[in-house]
This record gives C-alpha cells, sequence and structure tokens, in this order.
C-alpha cells in the first residue's frame, strides 16, 4: 500500500490556516464573509520599504544569498538588537529564514532529540506542538486560563520540568491571547530555568511591536539565562510584510552554527529582495510601526467592548498581538437545527457557516474552552463581525 510517512501522518492541519481557507471558499461562491481567522496585519508594506525592494530589483539582487542572509541584514538586525532590547549580538549569531515559523522549527529541530521533553505555555500557537512532532520530541503543555490573564507562573513552570525536559518556546506578546509578560514575570521564570542549565529558551517575539504597555521585555535580558536564550522573530507583523516571508533568530554561537548547516540543506537562505526589504524596515523611519500599533490599539479597545456585550463570553484584555481570546464554554453542549455544539471548533464553524463570520476554535490552541478572533481588519469589519456574532450565538439554545 502507498502511504504518506508516519511524520506526515501524524502531523495536523494548520486549523488557522484551514479556517482561512474555508472563509475564501465562501467568499469564492459570493457570501461576504468577515474573516477574523488569520493572523496577518489589514495594512500594506509601508512604502520606504517597497521602494528598497524595487531598488533591489534593479539594482540585480537576484543571486543566491548567503544561507544565514545577506552581512548587511544581519547587522541591521544586531544594530535593532542593540537599539531596542539592549542586546548584543554579533551577525554570526543571526540567521535569516523563510519567516519566523521556519526560524522556530529550525530551533527546535537544532536541539530536540527523539524523547525529549518541550514544555509549551498553553493556550499556544497552533504548530508548536507540530514541529515538536517534527524533531521526534514531545510536549509537555501547561495549561493557563484567563482568570491568571493566559500566563504561567514560576511554581508551574518547575512542576513541569522533569529529567527530560530539553526546551521551552514562550511567546510573547502571545498568539493566540494577547497576553504581555512583565519584565517582573520574565524574572521569576528566568530564575527557574538557570537552575536547569540544559534547558534552550525559545522566545517567540515576532509581535514585539504590537504592545500597548510599553516597552519589550525579552526574556534574553536576563543574564543568568542569556546564554540559552533564541529569539525569534522578523518583520511579518510589526511591518505589514507577511508575505515577503523574512524572519530570523538570534541564538547562542553554537546553535545559530547548528540552524546554518541545517537551513543550508533544505531551503538555503531567504529571498534577496525580501532581504534587502528588510534591512530598510529595520534602518529606515519607525514611525510605521508606531500608527499601525496605535491603530490595532483601537481596534483592541472597539473589540473587547463589543465581545464584553455578548452573552456567555468572557472576555479580558489584552496587552498585544492583535487578537482576542474569549472563554465560551457557555455555548458548548447547545443546538440549533438539530445540530449540537460538542467543542469549540464546532463553534467556530457554526459561526462561519450561519453568521458568517470566520475564527478559529480553540482546540487548536490547546484551549478547548476558547475561540480566537483577530482584529487586525477594519473597524467597520469588526463592528459587523461582534454583531453577527452576538445575533448568531443568540440562536443556540
Amino acid at each position: 500500500m502507498v502511504q504518506v510517512s508516519a511524520r506526515i501522518a501524524n502531523l495536523a492541519v494548520s486549523e488557522t490556516l484551514a479556517m482561512s481557507q474555508k472563509s475564501n471558499e465562501l467568499k469564492s461562491q459570493g457570501i461576504n464573509v468577515i474573516n477574523l481567522s488569520v493572523g496577518e496585519p489589514d495594512f500594506f508594506t509601508p512604502e520606504h520599504i517597497k521602494k528598497a525592494a524595487k531598488q533591489a530589483i534593479d539594482d540585480n539582487f537576484s543571486f543566491y544569498t548567503p544561507v544565514p542572509g545577506y552581512l548587511s541584514l544581519r547587522q541591521a538586525i544586531c544594530k535593532k538588537l542593540e537599539r531596542e532590547n539592549g542586546l548584543s549580538y554579533k551577525p554570526e549569531q543571526i540567521i535569516c529564514s523563510n519567516g519566523a515559523k521556519q526560524a522556530v522549527c529550525n530551533a527546535l529541530l537544532a536541539v530536540v532529540d527523539p524523547g525529549d521533553e518541550v514544555i509549551i505555555p498553553a493556550p499556544c500557537w497552533v504548530s508548536y506542538v507540530e514541529m515538536v512532532k517534527l524533531a521526534e520530541g514531545e510536549s509537555r503543555v501547561i495549561r493557563t486560563g484567563i482568570e491568571q490573564d493566559f500566563k504561567i507562573n514560576a511554581a508551574q513552570l518547575e512542576a513541569a520540568i522533569t529529567p527530560k525536559t530539553r526546551a521551552i518556546v514562550l511567546c510573547a506578546p502571545s498568539n493566540p491571547t494577547g497576553s504581555v509578560y512583565s519584565k517582573t514575570e520574565l524574572e521569576a521564570l528566568a530564575n527557574i530555568l538557570a537552575k536547569y542549565p540544559n534547558i534552550i529558551i525559545i522566545a517567540d517575539e515576532i509581535y514585539e511591536h504590537i504592545n500597548y504597555v510599553g516597552k519589550h521585555e525579552s526574556i534574553a535580558q536576563f543574564e543568568n539565562i542569556r546564554d540559552r536564550v533564541v529569539i525569534i522573530n522578523g518583520v511579518s507583523k510589526a511591518y505589514a510584510m507577511t508575505g515577503w516571508r523574512l524572519g530570523w533568530m538570534a541564538a547562542p554561537q553554537w546553535i545559530a552554527s547548528a540552524c546554518n548547516k541545517l537551513q543550508g540543506q533544505y531551503t538555503s537562505g531567504p529571498s534577496s529582495i525580501a532581504q534587502k526589504a528588510a534591512e530598510a524596515a529595520y534602518l529606515g523611519d519607525q514611525q510605521c510601526v508606531v500608527d499601525m500599533r496605535d491603530a490595532f490599539m483601537r481596534r483592541r479597545d472597539l473589540i473587547v467592548k463589543l465581545a464584553s456585550e455578548i452573552e456567555g463570553f468572557k472576555v479580558n484584555k489584552p496587552e498585544g498581538a492583535f487578537y482576542l481570546f474569549p472563554e465560551c464554554s457557555y455555548y458548548i453542549g447547545k443546538s440549533y437545527n438539530g445540530k449540537k455544539i460538542e467543542t469549540s471548533a464546532d463553534l467556530a464553524m457554526f459561526l462561519l457557516e450561519e453568521g458568517h463570520v470566520a475564527c478559529v476554535g480553540g482546540l487548536a490552541f490547546e484551549a478547548p474552552d476558547y475561540i480566537r478572533f483577530s482584529y487586525a481588519t477594519s473597524d467597520e469589519n469588526i463592528i459587523e463581525a461582534m454583531r453577527r456574532v452576538k445575533e448568531t450565538l443568540s440562536k443556540l439554545k
């Protein structure tokens, strides 16, 4: 019998991408769907970044690049880390990849052996657990809820550590919750991790600049664990460059070298044009980042207000990213026209099919009683989407 490998057979489909695809299918049938499922800014890439990309094409930046990226881009990233985060890195510690997603996967593949455990605080991004599967590791999920703002504490972290623990993936600001760890909270986690020198800390900071509480705090700032932290970041969220596919890691030299070796065998360097655009993003005027963040904050306030008015939703006020993650267990077990809502995934599908609003059930994020809305869309779409959600959910009895 011809079949795919067990590696692929055991892998789940990305629920966020699947819901976005279903949304597009309904749109193609002429149905007016408001898509709140995808984590993508609705802004256009800023003009000075597009101009740099056009110039790169004219200047014939059309050849293979070094596997870790152009030296000039890696130098620009080092300047960004020094300027914005107070962190000192050398260009050889930077590996540029085809999106931050590849950078996370590179890091896990570089340090995780079969049977190793990776701690993943939940709710978590849909791909972390699947990436650990690819590395033949085992995910050890720490569950949190809205009552603790979806953030783990030091006691939970220490309780999850075993002799098999090899890494932890920490995302802040968080997808899917928008939660932001304070410096004090991160320091408490760092002090626990300092006691376990074999644990690698993978800090996914892709939402760094979409932060509504002030300066971004990186766990890499703490000297007692600094030599084991892999920072993951990129240009997709802050600069509205999702399609450019340019992410990067800043890592201890031995991990950077390992990822350079790995990437050299399966993708090589990312797009030359995207790299020159990213260089302009980091070295150019940052007002575009501020403007987009301010727009997201306004939208955050709007969707929190409207979602709070929906019966059965428990809503917090996210401090970063562009997601709302209400608790929706009130609707699990209810029915409409003979169809029963068994899971939050069912609820998301009901909202899509009945209300024409695309969102993602929390099961995909290791949080079965929740549902994720992305508010990276216009105020008008948010208002209409929440009206539809409220009206549609009222049909469930």
